[in-house]
């Protein structure tokens, strides 16, 4: 069997952390098996759908390295629905309701005023033609339920296990909305017969709509797929996550210099057995993944966790893979330059003040003006290594008699007008005789 996974998004917004997980397990679970992922976009909704939100989520997908072998829309595929509506209907498995929406409210109140569960009383299957004839004369228009088989509906989730649902104790779910616009369920299940779908991987909000969804596929005459549900993100501290949150939005993160990278390692591994590390590649991630790892407790999306993550894997990069990126920011040194600043990156755009500091020009700050002014008069001649440091900062020492902080925090506001920052005997080679002289005096070089 080929194994096909699909990502099914809706273009009502950009997608945000919790998207991207379940986006990223199924990518992840096509490349372990030699499956595909298909993309379908769940545009029924044609008041909020866009084509620019629509863009929007492809570009997040592409940032991410998440591909997909097909690219469907369901405001495309109408025909389809349109068909399996009539096989519902003759095979008596949809029928219409007439109540209103604020019918139903009082059915429920009054079924749980009475300690009954609020399922659909099937009501409307006891109307005769003549009554569906009158409530349609008084301008009613029917929704269109879709009739269950009162059993228990078992399956072998992949992440949850053994999973079983009585039927009984769900209300036939709406199909068709009453202006004949389609709920979720129905174009999900088409499409995932029509596109030959195999698992289905979802968060675990979607658990309890597996048992009405198999019974459609076997109405359909379909074997369902396999599914697994995954547990949902919550905040740091156990709060259910909010999409209007920006630091949870892929677009955010891109914008505030979260690593693609980085977003990956750490939507791939919170919530599973696996240590939250740095991967440098997506390949890492699929050698490792295994849905068995997915543990069933609610995951915790924390950003500062994230960026401490991306500043990790910042500091393993190698030059290789972030070079053309470099170069598109006007920071050259190559990879000598890579090596010396990487280590204290947090983020990439960073790496601008530290070509700022090596190449300038520069303001310098000074501190001990008469410490710096010695300094620069006891600069070796180049060519300069690591070991020039040791060499100035020893005949600095003995001819000042500063020593520690007093010597060395000096020497770095002039030199790169930080208070931190790499090892200047890193630095100072890249920095050369010619601006650290002119530094020293409190010249811009």
């Amino acid at each position: 069997m080929s194994v096909a996974v699909r990502f099914a998004p809706s273009p009502t917004g950009r997608l945000h952390a919790g998207n991207i997980r379940t986006a990223l397990l199924n990518w992840l679970f096509a490349r372990k098996t030699g499956g595909r992922l298909l993309l379908r976009l769940d545009d029924t909704d044609r008041e909020r759908s866009t084509e620019e939100f629509a863009r929007g989520i492809e570009e997040d997908l592409t940032w991410l390295g998440i591909d997909w072998a097909r690219e469907v829309r369901q405001s495309e595929r109408f025909d389809l629905y349109d068909a399996a509506v009539q096989t519902l209907k003759r095979a008596g498995r949809l029928y219409p309701a007439y109540e209103t929406p604020e019918e139903l409210e009082l059915k429920r109140k009054r079924q749980l005023a009475r300690g009954r569960p609020p399922v659909y009383d099937r009501a409307a299957l006891k109307l005769t033609e003549e009554d569906k004839a009158r409530l349609e004369t008084e301008g009613r228009k029917p929704h269109w339920r879709f009739k269950l088989e009162t059993r228990d509906v078992v399956w072998d989730d992949l992440v949850r296990g053994r999973q079983h649902v009585d039927a009984a104790s769900l209300s036939d779910p709406v199909l068709v909305r009453a202006d004949g616009t389609y709920l979720y369920t129905l174009p999900s299940v088409v499409d995932d017969i029509d596109l030959g779908i195999t698992h289905v991987i979802r968060g675990e909000d979607h658990v309890v709509n597996t048992a009405p969804q198999i019974q459609l596929f076997e109405a359909l005459g379909a074997a369902n797929p396999a599914f697994g549900h995954h547990s949902l993100l919550v905040t740091a501290d156990g709060q259910a996550l909010s999409k209007r949150d920006r630091s949870l939005a892929i677009e955010g993160l891109r914008e505030d210099g979260i690593e693609s990278l980085a977003v990956a390692s750490y939507v791939a591994t919170i919530g599973t057995s696996d240590p939250i590390a740095p991967h440098t590649s997506l390949d890492e991630l699929v050698q490792s993944f295994d849905l068995s790892k997915l543990s069933r407790a609610p995951a915790r999306f924390d950003p500062a966790e994230l960026r401490a993550l991306n500043a990790k894997l910042l500091h393993m990069l190698p030059f290789s893979a972030i070079a053309s990126r470099l170069r598109a920011m006007d920071v050259g040194g190559g990879q000598e330059f890579w090596e010396v600043v990487r280590g204290n990156l947090a983020r990439l755009d960073e790496a601008r003040l530290w070509w700022r500091v090596a190449e300038g020009p520069l303001q310098p700050v000074i501190e001990d003006r008469e410490l710096c002014h010695k300094a620069a008069g006891l600069l070796p001649p180049e060519p300069w290594d690591e070991a020039t440091w040791f060499t100035w900062s020893s005949a600095i020492k003995a001819a000042t008699g500063a020593k520690g902080r007093a010597l060395f925090q000096p020497l770095r506001l002039a030199l790169t007008g930080e208070e931190q920052g790499p090892e200047l005997k890193h630095l100072l080679p890249l920095i050369g005789r010619r601006r650290a002289a002119a530094r020293l005096e409190g010249h811009t070089a």
